[in-house]
């Protein structure tokens, strides 16, 4: 028997419906959106804006090997919840939970793996992103301490979606707020009064990401709750590996290609301009942060309910859903990318001090962000591959925009444009990207449609 939750998904009036998934996701990665840049705010705002300059430069290089080790956990929060959703649509609670079963195990494989190589190879990783004596210091300073915590960022990140799939997408809420309130009061606590610096910055994280991690286990032990983790689901299966893998390497490749780009911006950013472009390409990715995670957000809270009504074959609410992400994922991308693009030395102020920093984001944020403005159809149509199972679709949209369009770009366009070029790469691929997305998902979608049975519902 379904309980009230997944009542919810197959019943309740489509629009009330996303309001109500959404808005508690929403408001999570508003808050995890805290979570990931109050390091860069409180760092770059330190009182010498040299070192504050160099030390967030050292962030920014720490980002794509933090990016890296937390993307292989969206193998299981991008394949493994949707699995489950859908399992839960088709009535199959048992198989739902033996998919968070053996989530849970390759989460805890991961970060023991990836924890240690990160570790051991941290030196050589940074100067090969592009870390120089300038911001060697501050970058090693923060990884260290920062990857004492990966198994907590693992769990946390791979399992919050199984909550929130589940219809429970309030308390999957709280399990972000708890660690970002809790990491924003800690940070001016260990940056300025224990005067720590980056460090300092480390160890909040990883004291928050602790908390959440504890809160998303206590949930997903609770018995009341539609999936709980149980022993006797805590046994490998292969075939829901590879299941969990196929589903989810399109999350993964969308997150590690973050990772990639960072390695190859940092790196022909320091190769054509120098520390400073290096620590302005922190402050730009953070601006773009302002718009891709909160409509992260969005679709996260969107990705149950395409998948719970695809399961359950409800083939007029499926529509509904997509059209109501679409259109939502459209106009929020497209109203923050101009405001920014009209007012780029509000956004540049936020970060830092330094008037050489200022200046070269107000020259380039524009073109950084630009692509921003159509990338709310990407970020739509991708979603849904992702909801319905679409795995070689989902895969390609992720390598087309940053592995076979940026990346490309990013060595082509120096040669042309000096180094402005590596930020105009980020805009042309962003919108061509979008573009094809666009055009690959309209017929593949009708499609799907095209061959499913419609059942009835009921509305509440």
């Amino acid at each position: 028997m379904r309980r009230v939750s997944e009542e919810v998904l197959a019943n309740k009036k489509m629009g009330s419906l996303v309001f109500m998934m959404v808005i508690p996701s929403i408001l999570a990665q508003l808050v995890n959106l805290l979570y990931n840049i109050v390091d860069r705010i409180y760092i770059g705002n330190m009182s010498d804006p040299t070192i504050s300059s160099y030390a967030l430069g050292g962030l920014g290089i720490c980002s794509p090997i933090i990016i890296l080790v937390s993307a292989f956990s969206f193998f299981v929060s991008g394949g493994g919840a949707p699995l489950a959703s859908r399992e839960l649509g088709k009535n199959n609670k048992q198989h739902a939970e033996k998919i968070l079963g053996n989530g849970f195990i390759i989460l805890c494989f991961f970060a023991i793996v990836l924890g240690i190589l990160s570790y051991v190879f941290r030196k050589p990783l940074l100067f090969l992103i592009g870390a120089t004596d300038n911001n060697y210091f501050y970058a090693e300073s923060y990884l260290s301490i920062y990857l004492i915590g990966t198994l907590f960022v693992q769990l946390t990140t791979g399992l919050n979606q199984f909550i929130s799939g589940q219809g429970k997408s309030l308390t999957a809420m709280i399990t972000v707020l708890i660690g970002a309130i809790l990491n924003i009061a800690l940070d001016p606590l260990f940056i300025f009064v224990f005067d720590m610096g980056v460090k300092g910055a480390a160890l909040a994280t990883i004291i928050s990401q602790f908390v959440s991690c504890l809160f998303v286990l206590m949930v997903l032990l609770n018995k009341n709750t539609s999936l709980h983790l149980k022993l006797e689901c805590l046994k490998i299966d292969w075939k829901i590996v590879k299941d969990i893998f196929v589903v989810g390497i399109a999350s993964f490749v969308m997150a590690a290609t973050e990772s990639i780009i960072g390695f190859v911006l940092n790196g022909q950013l320091q190769k054509y301009g120098g520390d400073d472009y290096v620590s302005t390409l922190t402050i730009l990715t953070s601006c773009m942060m302002l718009i891709t995670v909160p409509i992260s957000g969005f679709t996260q809270g969107v990705t149950p309910i395409i998948a719970y009504n695809y399961g359950a074959k409800l083939k007029s609410r499926l529509k509904s859903c997509y059209f109501i992400t679409l259109f939502t994922c459209f106009i929020y991308c497209s109203l923050f990318a101009l405001i920014m693009i009209l007012f780029p030395e509000i956004f540049a102020r936020l970060f830092t001090k330094n008037l050489a920093l200022i200046d070269l984001t107000k020259k380039y944020l524009k073109a950084f962000i630009g692509g921003m403005i159509i990338f709310g159809i990407q970020r739509a149509c991708q979603t849904t591959f992702i909801a319905l199972g679409e795995a070689k679709y989902a895969l390609f949209i992720a390598l087309l925009r940053k592995i076979i369009l940026l990346v490309p770009f990013a060595f082509i366009f120096p040669l042309l444009f000096g180094v402005g070029g590596v930020f105009y790469a980020e805009c042309v691929a962003d919108s061509l990207a979008a573009t094809i997305c666009g055009t690959l998902f309209l017929f593949r979608f009708k499609k799907i449609l095209g061959s499913m049975e419609e059942k009835k519902m009921v509305q509440q």
